[in-house]
């Protein structure tokens, strides 16, 4: 039964790559290994988060978000990972 509680939990959450343009989100998790990842929470991109994704190149990657007053990009590949809550 907790599995199920949890796994409608885990389907419920967004991924930073799943934004629509222009919409805002709160960033909730985020994965806790890797150097990218490492520096990605040394340049703020922290559990709690507002986000803002402010465009897409033009064959939709990278992809550019807006956070803590400056503009982030990022590969589609490292947005799908983080998890968001709109």
């Amino acid at each position: 039964m907790v599995a199920s509680v949890k796994a409608r939990a885990m389907s419920a959450s967004l991924k930073l790559s799943s934004l629509a343009l222009g919409a805002s989100a709160r960033v909730k998790n985020i994965p806790k290994a890797g150097a990218t990842f490492l520096r990605l929470r040394e340049m703020g991109l922290l559990p709690g988060t507002m986000v803002m994704f402010v465009r897409a190149a033009p064959l939709g990657d990278p992809l550019e978000f807006k956070l803590r007053g400056y503009l982030l990009t990022l590969r589609r590949e490292e947005a799908e990972q983080i998890t968001i809550d709109p």
